[in-house]
């Protein structure tokens, strides 16, 4: 059929449409078929234009479809060209027609796989789900059946042979269980145990056969009931070889895996992750009434009624610490176990592993715990709520968190602090008041029950009993002291006590002997089980004795208890989390959260920056300090006990050797401690100084209380080198010893310091008679001020000593006995009734101040001496002794200045710095220094941020892997 614009069409119709009907084809003239192009040129050539020319195509197609098809034949001269065109256009139409067989086969291709898919899924569908039995083949068994030795491993497995001999003739215990189904059936239904085979026969038994009959079926139950104890002695041996090797197996395969053969990633067990999970709640001071309610193992139970032993029997390891009666737990110990190649244990802040299958470490892990209790104790108490955390892994071990408390007692004794009962009470309740608590409860089997206090304890704590497990040790002493062993079947029961519990268990712990092995121990419970008739009347079930069954009991709770509760929890902190972090936005949003840790870093990067600053004092600002403060110190000793009495000797000879004498005394003895003393002090106050600087800074104010304590603490740490005192000494001695004043700006330097000194000497005079004498009459009448009667007497001795000054205007520094009453006398004349005390007082500073008005006029005629000075004329107007000392003064303060300061920067600001780095390395390493020098509500939010963060991060990384494991 002719398709307009199709790809197959006749060439014909194809020249024929384009030419007179319009349609476009794209195919050119010269490239048609040689019949296609005759007909182009008849219609295209078309004389006649009354016939339209699609009825003349219609016409000539008509007839030639009644035409025979075959190719024409090639025109002449054309050497069959044509014919070999032809031949491949039908080639080419085959090879098109053969070329759609790939979609077919394509298309069937693709329809078929997605058939089979959807097959395969409706089978896999109708398959039961296995998953949940991916536990019974562990992973690493795939990666180990290439390295495991198959061989090695059949021949460590018991032959057949032995396990025949192991099992019991099962026609014989077929043969017993129908007897014994028979008795019970004749028992019940009231017929006679065994029945006759006829009637006659029955009638004709005598009483004595009928005895025999009775007493021989008691004897065949009594075998029958031995040798089932027998038989299940026997599989219980069996079972226990077979967990033996099988625990070998899995060390075998622990310490390869721990060699990195499969080389797999190292992750951290389920345990160890939930264990890192209950360390962290342990230090964290819940706010927002956040609980810590993730389950673990509470072992509580009386003084000395066997906790410790079974918990060892657990850990199978003599781990703790044992005295005979007397209180060993004094601290809660939280014990992780865990499964492992070796046998080890480890504290979680410590690194170091103790091999508990040599008795050398286990003795050392023993010491270390009971230091580790009586270092959390306080002084003044006996037992503390401090948790010792401590991990124990090796093979066979069920895994578990258990917490073992100190014992229950019912009287303080001797020793021990008042408070210690209530201690521990307040203890064991705020451990088994979790809701999702295990409590294991330990009551002493040899002692009466009613003297035990732990089980009120307990029936308080969960009266319905669904999270406690009974335990009962020192079973051999109950059974071999109590008349009745009905009474441990009772206790086992639940019958005698009030309290309730999911199990209970009856255990022996050892013989009691500090000694024994974990081995020996377990020999002796199995032995003591074996032959005692507790189990063998039926007193006490299988599945209820040995530490063995206890583990296994304790861990499926353990775990059950984990996998019901621990995603609750994981949104409890996830809602604390939200609280937190929403009150910090509100209460600091431009503040980076920074915990005390990381607080305490900032601090300690700024207060070395500033301990750095000292190094970067000038040299000169440490000279002129030093000179400042020494001058300071030392000037009223210089004034008072060397210038003052040498000047008013009044004599050059006497004034020299008097100074000479109490400088070298000075310097021996006073100076250069007092030297010293202020080179330490300078540097105290620059420290503070420039940590005031730093504090100006934009410092956060939070660091003030911290960084006082480091300045302080390092201070008094900080010890002075005193060798350096012997250097100074001779220093200073040799400075005041030199009088050559060499030049000019010296003598002026000197005369200089000298009039500072004694004008600042005559203004404190001034100011102390003033005080002395009460305002004066401009004062009296401006600011309505009075002199009080004593100023009146003072003011009126005043005057009369003044007009004795300007008598004898060169009177000594003291007054004479009849000057003393001449001048009581004038007084008393004016009506003035004064003490001589208060009169040689009043002399004293009229007589300084006139003193010094005199030395002030003599240093301004010596700042023309120096010429005189240098030449050593003798001229009594000139002789400036006292300008030589006060230059001698001055040296020796520019020389100590430049000793001092050069120890400071050399030693001291070193040994400071080195101080301060000490101080802060001790008070990062004690928490609670940090704790109580580092405080505020934005601390303890940020605090708390980091532990609910770090407890929430752990909790979805365990409930993950929990998830893994199921």
């Amino acid at each position: 059929m002719l398709r307009v614009g199709g790809k197959t069409a006749c060439m014909a119709c194809r020249s024929m449409l384009s030419t007179n009907m319009g349609v476009k084809f794209p195919v050119p003239l010269q490239k048609l078929h040689p019949l296609s192009r005759s007909i182009h040129h008849r219609f295209s050539g078309n004389a006649n234009p009354q016939r339209p020319p699609h009825r003349m195509a219609a016409r000539y197609f008509t007839s030639m479809s009644r035409l025979p098809m075959r190719p024409p034949k090639p025109p002449r001269g054309s050497g069959g060209r044509g014919y070999q065109q032809q031949r491949n256009f039908w080639m080419v139409r085959l090879a098109t027609r053969l070329l759609k067989l790939r979609y077919i086969l394509l298309g069937g291709a693709v329809g078929g796989g997605y058939t089979a898919k959807k097959t395969y899924e409706e089978w896999k569908d109708m398959l039961p789900d296995f998953s949940e039995y991916n536990w019974v083949i562990p992973d690493f068994i795939w990666e180990l059946s290439e390295q495991i030795d198959l061989d090695k491993l059949a021949k460590a497995l018991p032959e057949m042979e032995e396990i025949a001999k192991l099992l019991p003739d099962l026609d014989k215990i077929g043969e017993n269980f129908a007897f014994l189904k028979s008795l019970l059936t004749s028992e019940t239904s009231g017929d006679p145990p065994l029945k006759a085979t006829d009637s006659s026969s029955a009638a004709a038994q005598d009483p004595s056969d009928k005895q025999y009959k009775k007493s021989s079926d008691k004897e065949k139950l009594d075998q029958l009931q031995e040798e089932l104890l027998r038989t299940q002695l026997k599989y219980q041996r069996m079972l226990e070889r077979l967990e033996k090797e099988n625990k070998e197996l899995r060390k075998v395969v622990l310490q390869k895996d721990d060699k990195g053969i499969h080389r797999r990633k190292v992750k951290k067990s389920l345990i160890d992750l939930y264990s890192e999970v209950l360390d962290i709640l342990s230090d964290y001071d819940a706010n927002y009434n956040t609980q810590d309610h993730l389950p673990r193992v509470v072992v509580v139970g009386d003084q000395s009624a066997g906790k410790t032993s079974v918990l060892e029997m657990i850990a199978q390891a003599r781990i703790f610490p044992r005295g005979s009666g007397e209180m060993m737990t004094r601290s809660p110990v939280k014990v992780t176990l865990s499964e492992g190649p070796h046998h080890v244990a480890m504290f979680k802040d410590s690194g170091r592993e103790f091999d508990l299958t040599k008795e050398d470490d286990l003795a050392a892990l023993r010491r270390e715990i009971e230091l580790r209790m009586r270092k959390s104790v306080k002084e003044g108490q006996t037992v503390s709520s401090e948790t010792i955390s401590l991990s124990v892994k090796g093979p066979g071990i069920q895994r578990m968190v258990l917490v073992d408390l100190p014992g229950v007692i019912s009287t303080v004794t001797a020793g021990m602090a008042s408070d210690t009962k209530e201690t521990i009470f307040s203890i064991s309740k705020a451990y088994m008041q979790n809701p999702n608590a295990i409590i294991l409860c330990i009551q002493d089997g040899s002692v009466d029950a009613e003297r035990s206090i732990v089980t009120d304890l307990v029936s308080q704590m969960d009266p319905q009993g669904k999270r406690t497990i009974f335990v009962l040790t020192k079973v051999d002493l109950a059974e071999k002291n109590l008349a009745s062993p009905n009474r441990i079947q009772q206790i086992v029961e639940g019958k005698l006590f009030p309290m309730k519990a999911l199990g209970y268990f009856a255990v022996v712990t050892g013989k009691g002997s500090t000694g024994e092995s974990i081995d020996s121990i377990k020999d002796y419970e199995e032995d003591f089980f074996q032959n005692s008739r507790l189990l063998r009347d039926g007193m006490l079930k299988a599945h209820q004795v040995t530490t063995k069954n206890l583990s296994l009991a304790v861990s499926d709770c353990f775990w059950k208890m984990v996998r019901e509760s621990v995603e609750q929890q994981a949104d409890v902190f996830k809602a604390s989390r939200f609280n937190l972090e929403t009150e910090w936005k509100n209460n600091y949003p431009r503040l980076r959260e920074l915990d005390r840790n990381e607080l305490f870093e900032k601090a300690k990067n700024e207060i070395l920056d500033e301990v750095i600053s000292l190094s970067q004092v000038t040299p000169q600002h440490w000279e002129a300090i030093l000179q400042k403060k020494l001058w300071e110190r030392v000037s009223t000793h210089v004034i008072e006990n060397i210038y003052l009495p040498a000047a008013q000797t009044m004599d050059s000879g006497t004034f020299n050797t008097t100074v000479d004498i109490k400088l070298k005394q000075w310097t021996d003895k006073q100076l250069p401690h007092k030297a010293l003393e202020i080179a330490w002090e300078t540097l105290q106050e620059e420290f503070a100084r420039f940590m005031a600087e730093y504090k100006g800074k934009d410092q956060d104010d939070i660091f003030d209380k911290l960084k006082e304590a480091v300045k302080d603490e390092s201070i008094k740490r900080h010890k002075w080198n005193e060798r350096a005192m012997d250097g100074l000494r001779v220093i200073q001695h040799n400075a005041l010893e030199d009088r050559s004043i060499t030049d000019k700006p010296q003598w002026d330097a000197a005369i200089q310091f000298m009039e500072e000194t004694l004008q600042s000497r005559l203004k404190d005079t001034d100011s102390v008679i003033r005080d002395m004498v009460g305002p004066d009459w401009k004062q009296r009448w401006l600011n309505w001020q009075n002199r009080s009667p004593d100023q009146h007497i003072r003011n009126e001795t005043k005057n009369e000593l003044e007009r004795l000054l300007k008598l004898h205007e060169d009177h000594t520094a003291y007054l004479a006995n009849d000057e003393v009453t001449t001048v009581r006398k004038n007084l008393e004349g004016r009506s003035v009734e004064v003490d001589p005390v208060l009169i040689k007082d009043t002399w004293h500073q009229l007589y300084r101040r006139h003193f010094l008005q005199k030395a002030l006029s003599h240093c301004n005629l010596c700042k023309r001496g120096f010429y005189y000075y240098q030449r050593h004329f003798v001229d009594s107007e000139l002789e400036c002794n006292d300008v030589v000392l006060f230059w001698r003064i001055q040296r020796m303060l520019v020389i100590t200045a430049n000793t001092l300061r050069q120890q400071l920067t050399n030693t001291e600001v070193r040994r400071l710095e080195k101080n301060v780095k000490e101080v802060l390395d001790d008070f990062g390493e004690d928490m609670e220094k940090k704790t109580h020098l580092i405080t505020g509500r934005r601390v303890q939010l940020a605090e708390d941020l980091k532990k609910v963060r770090e407890i929430q991060e752990k909790l979805e990384a365990f409930i993950e892997a929990l998830h893994k494991e199921k």
